[in-house]
């Protein structure tokens, strides 16, 4: 078998997989469909930065206690009540939308529940992967992950663009895009039920004791490479992957364009991301040099994106943009998992959840506030220069923390 699908060799893992490329097709779908549900009802860039903020506040606020849960309850189990519970979300906005009735105060509401779900959906998926497959083939299975959320990222956005614009283009067409996402998750909370329960490698359940939160955290204070990726990660979380706002605005505000063309610049923003996370899988070690260059190579793109005079030369620098995301992120969310303890596994992940999206709430209203007082291309001049403070804030810190810059540039120190 390929090296680059290595992980394929777990029957579980080819269960998972299968069942997470038709929900994050829908994933997209609702992305694409919420963002112009919010823009037809007459909210602009500020609206989308405060939904997209309230999606991601339970994340901030619950992720952490989640990473205790997964640490204590079969994962299995726990991935599948949150993914029900998304699903009824879903089809709570679908069905408002398709009736006519929905405001936009109703999809604040419902995509700060819809974040609830998440929030424990995050830690328990993100932690399960080592259970399902060996550990040597943890960073392709990363890798693979990001491949199948990229594949639907190709799929899903431009199928929204197109069935919300042959529908009529308003609140009623968006609700109908996101009735299908509520049936998408039904894939994968029925491959979770069909795995062979025995051949996953579940750590023993952490039996409940006070200070379950705070051990995690305290652990995490005493890894040095860990410490560098959080710091990294906040900043390409908070600011830098905002591109539902940074899109919608560019698109609708700067060149005048429709949903087919919104939906369009998500679908060429994963052809760079599936690129990067296919040539992800195929590595076995993550050396902390190619985190500081994708993530530098993360903001530098954003930056020159902003620059492009067109809508077409636009969406060329979306490949580029998507490779360095997804290769930053990846690297990062591998060197997590490898690196932490299984008994900490939950909760260590749990902790890098809340960094990169639990800083939206924060990050998401600041840019859409800056896109509708200061232009559309100002958001992505300074999302992108923040990427690049945070990444430089990030080696500073491991420098001290041990004392040379030979801890990140070199590769005996540098190996994941």
């Amino acid at each position: 078998m390929s090296p680059t699908f290595r992980s394929l060799r777990s029957h579980n893992y080819r269960l998972y997989l299968a069942g997470s490329v038709v929900s994050n097709v829908g994933t997209w779908m609702q992305r694409i469909a919420q963002d112009w549900l919010v823009l037809s009802l007459g909210g602009g860039g500020a609206a989308l930065g405060i939904t997209t903020g309230l999606q991601f506040l339970p994340i901030l606020l619950l992720s952490p206690y989640a990473g205790v849960i997964a640490d204590r309850f079969p994962k299995r189990r726990l991935l599948q009540v949150a993914q029900g519970w998304m699903a009824l979300m879903s089809l709570l906005l679908g069905v408002l939308a398709v009736s006519g009735n929905a405001e936009v105060w109703m999809v604040y509401l419902v995509a700060f529940l819809f974040g609830i779900g998440a929030a424990f959906d995050g830690p328990g998926r993100q932690s399960f992967v080592s259970e399902m497959v060996h550990p040597d083939d943890v960073t392709n299975a990363v890798g693979l992950n990001s491949a199948s959320f990229n594949l639907a990222r190709l799929i899903g956005p431009a199928t929204a663009g197109l069935l919300i614009g042959a529908l009529g283009g308003g609140p009623q067409a968006t609700g109908w895009v996101i009735l299908i996402n509520a049936v998408s998750y039904l894939a994968v909370i029925g491959q979770l039920q069909r795995m062979n329960t025995g051949e996953l490698r579940s750590p023993d359940p952490v039996a409940r004791r006070r200070g379950m939160l705070r051990e995690g955290v305290g652990y995490v204070r005493t890894q040095p490479k860990m410490l560098m990726v959080l710091v990294i990660v906040f900043f390409v979380g908070t600011f830098g992957a905002n591109f539902p706002i940074t899109s919608a605005l560019m698109a609708t505000e700067e060149f005048g364009k429709g949903a087919s063309e919104y939906g369009l610049l998500g679908t060429v923003l994963a052809v760079g991301s599936l690129s990067g996370a296919l040539l992800g899988a195929r590595r076995t070690r993550i050396p902390l040099r190619l985190i500081v260059a994708a993530a530098t190579g993360f903001g530098l793109s954003i930056i020159v994106s902003g620059f492009m005079p067109t809508y077409a030369l636009f969406a060329l620098t979306g490949p580029i943009v998507g490779f360095c995301t997804i290769t930053v992120l990846n690297a990062c969310n591998a060197t997590m998992q490898t690196e932490a303890a299984p008994e900490f596994r939950g909760r260590v992940m749990a902790i890098y959840m809340t960094v990169l999206m639990g800083g939206t709430p924060l990050g998401a209203p600041l840019i859409g506030f800056i896109g509708e007082h200061f232009g559309a291309r100002t958001t992505l001049y300074a999302s992108g220069t923040m990427v690049l403070f945070g990444t430089l804030a990030g080696v500073l810190l491991l420098v001290a923390l041990r004392g040379g810059i030979r801890a990140v540039l070199t590769p005996s120190q540098a190996a994941g």
